[in-house]
C-alpha cells in the first residue's frame, strides 16, 4: 500500500469519504501513480498485472470529472469498455458508490439479457455506461443511444478484447466518441493491434506501469503437483476443493466445468460452475452463491479468468492447464488480489511435462513439479482442516395436478389450442413504424 492518501492526490472529499465508506483508506500502487495526471485530464495509458487496483484507478477520476454534467436521455457522458459481461458487471460495481457520492447514475450494457433494462436506463439518463462492444453497438444502430456527449473514456483489459476479436468494434466506438475526450486505456500487453488504438485515439498519453505484464504477485505461491493418471487426478482435485475457504478450480472446457462441479456437489463439497454456455441469469445467480459463501467452490472456464473480483480466495487450481501463459496469469490472479496471499496449484499428467515446462517458464514462474496423492502430507498441509460434508439436495418430483393421472383435465386441450393461436397472432402482428 501507498503511505500518501486519496485526498492528497487531488481525490475530491466525497470519494474520499466514499472510499472510506467501503474500507478503502490507502491507495494502491497503480492509483497513486495515475490519478494525479487522469484527474488533471490527461489520456492515460496504464499496465498493471491483474489484482494491482487498476479499476478505482480509473473509476475515481471517471466519476470525478463528470460532476456538474448535463444528464440527458441516450446520451451518457462518461463509458467504460469492457470484454466480458462478468467484468462490466464487477465495474459497475465498483463505481457505483463513487457515483453515488455524486448523485451520478451508472448502468451496464451486454448481451446475453433483454435489452429493455438497458434501453429504460438510458432513456433515464444514465451518466456512466459500462457496456460490452457488441450489444453497445447494437444499441447505437437502432439509435437508442449516442456517443456524442462522452467527455471520458475507459478502455479496460483492451488486451483481452484484442484477443477476443473486439478491435474493430471498438475502434468504431471511439470514432463515434468525441476527439477531444479524454482516454484511459488499461492492458496488460500492447500487442494484437492495441498499440494501433493508442495511437490513433490516446493524445500524448502519460504511460504508467505496474510490474511487468508477466510479473507475478509477490504474495502468491505456485505449486506443480504430478499425479498419476486420470483417477489419481480425479482424488487430488476432490481432495483441493475440500478445505474451508473459497477456491476456483478452472478446466478447460465448458462441460468439464459443469461436470466437475456436479460431482464435487454429489460428493458433499457445494460448487457452482461458471461458463459461457450458462445465461446471464444462471451466471450471476452462481457467483452471487459464491461471493456470499454459500458455495466456496466455484469451477470455471476461462470466462472468468479475467474480472471476477471475489474476496478472499484462498486457492486457484488449474485443474487442466492452460494453452497459454498469460491466460496462466490472469487466472492464478483471482487469488492474492490487493495486498492478500494465495496459493496456486497446477495438475500435471505425465504427457503435460514438455508443455507445462515452457508455459511455466513464459510465466516467470519457478515452481519444481512434486509428485502427490491425496494422501500426500504436502495436500493436506496445503488444504488444511477440511469442511463439514454437506448432504447434496435432491430435487423434488413435480406433484401431479388432480385429475392428471387419468388424462388431461377437462378442456385443458382447448385452452391449449386457444393459446397457441394468440401467441400466433401476437407473433404475426407487426410493430407499428416510427417515422423517423
Amino acid at each position: 500500500m501507498s503511505t500518501t492518501t486519496f485526498a492528497a492526490l487531488g481525490v475530491r472529499a466525497p470519494l474520499v469519504e466514499a472510499l472510506s465508506a467501503i474500507g478503502i483508506s490507502e491507495p494502491f500502487p497503480i492509483q497513486a501513480d495515475t490519478l494525479p495526471d487522469s484527474l488533471a485530464g490527461h489520456d492515460i495509458l496504464g499496465r498493471g498485472r491483474t489484482g494491482s487496483g487498476k479499476t478505482l484507478a480509473f473509476a475515481i477520476p471517471l466519476v470525478s470529472r463528470l460532476v456538474g454534467s448535463p444528464r440527458r436521455p441516450n446520451r451518457p457522458t462518461g463509458l467504460v469498455l469492457a470484454p466480458t459481461r462478468e467484468l462490466a458487471t464487477q465495474i459497475a460495481a465498483t463505481i457505483e458508490p463513487l457515483a453515488a457520492a455524486h448523485k451520478l447514475t451508472v448502468t451496464t450494457v451486454f448481451g446475453g439479457v433483454p435489452q429493455q433494462r438497458q434501453e429504460r436506463a438510458l432513456r433515464a439518463g444514465a451518466d456512466i455506461v459500462v457496456a460490452c462492444p457488441g450489444r453497445l453497438e447494437d444499441l447505437k444502430k437502432q439509435g437508442l443511444v449516442s456517443l456524442d456527449d462522452v467527455r471520458i473514456t475507459v478502455l479496460d483489459e483492451a488486451d483481452h478484447m484484442a484477443d477476443l476479436g473486439f478491435l474493430p468494434g471498438v475502434t468504431r466506438i471511439l470514432a463515434a466518441t468525441p476527439a477531444d475526450g479524454q482516454r484511459l486505456l488499461f492492458s496488460a500487453t500492447l500487442d494484437n493491434g492495441v498499440d494501433k488504438l493508442v495511437n490513433r485515439f490516446l493524445r500524448d498519453p502519460l504511460r504508467h506501469s505496474v510490474d511487468d505484464e508477466t510479473s507475478p504477485v509477490a504474495a502468491m505461491t505456485h505449486h506443480v503437483f504430478a499425479v498419476d493418471g486420470t483417477a489419481g487426478k480425479q482424488a487430488v482435485v476432490r481432495k483441493l476443493a475440500a478445505g474451508k475457504g473459497r477456491r476456483i478450480l478452472f478446466t478447460r472446457t465448458k462441460h468439464q466445468a459443469k461436470k466437475l462441479a456436479k460431482q464435487l456437489t454429489q460428493q458433499g463439497i457445494p460448487a457452482v460452475d461458471l461458463h459461457g454456455n450458462l445465461s446471464q441469469g444462471a451466471r450471476d445467480r452462481n457467483l452471487a452463491a459464491f461471493a456470499a459463501g454459500t458455495v466456496r467452490v466455484l469451477v470455471a472456464t476461462d470466462v472468468a479468468a479475467r474480472g471476477v473480483h471475489v474476496d478472499d480466495v484462498e486457492l486457484v487450481v488449474h485443474v487442466d492447464p492452460p494453452a497459454e501463459h498469460k491466460s496462466y496469469l490472469h487466472r492464478s490472479g483471482r487469488t492474492a488480489r490487493a495486498g492478500s496471499a494465495g496459493d496456486v496449484v497446477t495438475l500435471m499428467l505425465p504427457d503435460q511435462r514438455k508443455e507445462l515446462s515452457v508455459l511455466m517458464r513464459r510465466a516467470a514462474i519457478d515452481a519444481k513439479p512434486q509428485p502427490v496423492t491425496a494422501e500426500s502430507a504436502a495436500l493436506h498441509t496445503l488444504v488444511g482442516p477440511t469442511a463439514p460434508y454437506v448432504a447434496p439436495q435432491t430435487a423434488t418430483p413435480p406433484q401431479r395436478r388432480s385429475g392428471s393421472a387419468t388424462g388431461p383435465r377437462r378442456g385443458s386441450a382447448q385452452r391449449r389450442g386457444h393459446q397457441a393461436g394468440a401467441a400466433r397472432q401476437r407473433r404475426n402482428r407487426k410493430p407499428a413504424r416510427v417515422a423517423s
